[in-house]
């Protein structure tokens, strides 16, 4: 999980990370909107109006605490329960949701094969956390120099009103998710393993050795992140957490996932690209080769020239710097930046003990 953040001065912009100021160290639990007799439940539409207010609470109110996320009311947590509960009971056989008239398109507009019982809460879900990611992504500092005092408290800020979302929405996991991945929808689906499967299957192979090669067969996707014969569950599942948030946006994944692939797509993967070196009219440059013979240097991405900065900058907190370094690093894995990538390499020898 990610680390606790122990800074002192967290950013002051819209990622919810306040400056320190001791009337927003712990802002009050959110109390229950009052409905009226509107029925929470009755469409998309009403559903979201009800939430919206909790998840903003949670997921964008400043905060002194990056690692904890703010409350809501007690009487509030149990409506939203109640709320998603009924939505999904009653319109669990419903046909396609049709548009919803003077109602923002994206809100609307609903895929035919969109069914009330669960994927357009769920697709409203993840365009909510883009919205979130992508401000953070524009909230960075143009400077690299503070590009990571700004992300790694953002990040945890994040995290952790994902958890605290995932927690409030755990029937949208329990009902919809679960059920899209015994629907074979998860992240790892049966053709992304079925031709390195089909080459190992005898015509006589009974359904068991079937199955038993399909589960050999994710044992080594997970591998890729981590997994060791003989882990613990809870290891697997936290492992098997970071191949779902590298998944690709049409797999359906656990709700704290989902937030992780978001932020890994709206602000991971733009910070990691690695500018294109372009000559006149456009054309991608080659670079020649230098004299002595050495490979030329690279060009970097941001959050690399970002973290160069910080490791070999000169002066400054050396605890500090380490500290930041093993936030970001979990952060990344966290996010589904793969094990081999150039960063992680660098930055994993920065983890904690206890994360390594």
């Amino acid at each position: 999980m990610p680390a606790k953040s122990t800074d002192k001065a967290s950013p002051p912009t819209a990622n919810g990370v306040a400056k320190p100021d001791a009337s927003l160290a712990v802002p009050p639990p959110l109390p229950n909107p009052s409905t009226g007799s509107a029925n929470p439940s009755a469409s998309l539409h009403s559903l979201w109006g009800y939430l919206q207010p909790a998840l903003d609470h949670i997921v964008r109110s400043p905060t002194n605490n990056p690692s904890k996320a703010p409350a809501i009311d007690v009487s509030y947590h149990m409506g939203v329960h109640t709320a998603v509960y009924n939505y999904f009971t009653a319109h669990s056989e419903a046909s396609p949701a049709p548009g919803l008239s003077g109602f923002p398109a994206r809100f609307s507009a609903q895929s035919e094969k969109a069914k009330a019982s669960g994927t357009d809460l769920y697709d409203q879900l993840d365009r909510y956390y883009a919205d979130v990611a992508r401000e953070i992504f524009l909230g960075a500092p143009t400077d690299d120099s503070t590009l990571i005092h700004y992300l790694v408290p953002c990040f945890n800020r994040y995290s952790a009103g994902a958890q605290s979302v995932s927690r409030l929405l755990n029937y949208v996991n329990r009902h919809y998710v679960k059920r899209a991945v015994d629907e074979d929808r998860g992240w790892l689906r049966l053709a992304d393993v079925l031709d390195a499967v089909a080459r190992t299957i005898r015509e006589d192979d009974t359904r068991e050795k079937v199955q038993k090669r399909l589960r050999e067969r994710r044992t080594e996707e997970l591998k890729k992140w981590g997994y060791r014969e003989g882990d613990p569950p809870a290891r697997v599942a936290q492992i098997e957490s970071y191949a779902e948030a590298a998944s690709p946006p049409d797999r359906v994944v656990p709700l704290t996932a989902v937030a992780y692939r978001r932020f890994r797509m709206e602000v991971m993967d733009p910070l990691l690209a690695v500018p294109k070196i372009k000559g006149k009219g456009g054309k991608k440059k080659k670079r020649p080769p230098p004299a002595n013979g050495d490979k030329p240097p690279m060009p970097r991405g941001r959050l690399a020239r970002a973290v160069k900065e910080l490791l070999e900058s000169k002066g400054g907190d050396e605890e500090e710097k380490r500290r930041l370094a093993g936030e970001l690093a979990i952060a990344l894995r966290t996010v589904g930046i793969k094990v081999d990538h150039p960063l992680r390499k660098k930055l994993d020898k920065y983890l904690p003990a206890e994360d390594s």
